[in-house]
């Protein structure tokens, strides 16, 4: 029972951080005071990375650049991920060499440059029976690069602002995680 409870509790993390990074820049990730990131992807959905969960479906449709951020939601005690080199260790499940090992339960990784990612369950049945998750990233988009250009050319042509700029205010946004995680953790009878 505690273990589902705090399965609950990792997935509504997962899922509030998800819901606070599309609220700004039209899905493209919490807008703050000046900085622009990247889209938030939660593996698995509101389910996470399970077992039961099709992974495969997860990234259909879905196109992963530089800047983006992946998110695995798991249990603990009962899950790990690791990172594989090649699409060879991928395919065959080959978990003796990994490039990293997830175990936090909620792990944040950085898509920082192109190329393929692998990530497949370090239990090597789970990863056998699908629980794996192929990614190609692509290069930021063009508009992206040139909007990027344009605001570092602008921010240096106006000099410094008043700070009553157009952003999100931390505590607004605590307190709509709060209860989000509240409502998600404790449904009503």
């Amino acid at each position: 029972m505690a273990a589902l409870l705090w399965h609950r509790v990792v997935v509504a993390i997962a899922t509030g951080v998800v819901v606070l990074a599309t609220l700004g820049n039209g899905g493209g990730g919490i807008r703050t005071c000046g900085a622009t990131q990247g889209v938030h992807h939660v593996v698995g959905g509101d389910p996470g990375w399970d077992a039961a969960t099709d992974i495969a479906a997860s990234p259909v449709n879905r196109i992963f650049r530089v800047g983006d951020r992946i998110w695995f939601a798991y249990s603990a005690a009962e899950e790990s991920i690791t990172e594989l080199r090649s699409r060879e260790e991928f395919e065959s499940c080959d978990l003796r060499n990994p490039i990293k090992m997830f175990t936090e339960g909620l792990t944040k990784v950085s898509l920082d440059v192109e190329g393929s990612r692998y990530f497949t369950s370090s239990n090597p049945n789970n990863c056998k029976n699908g629980l794996k998750l192929h990614v190609e990233v692509q290069p930021q988009a063009a508009a992206q690069k040139e909007k990027k250009m344009e605001d570092v050319a602008r921010a240096a042509a106006e000099g410094p602002k008043p700070s009553g700029s157009n952003c999100y205010q931390g505590s607004s946004l605590m307190w709509f995680a709060s209860a989000l995680i509240y409502f998600m953790c404790f449904p009503r009878i």
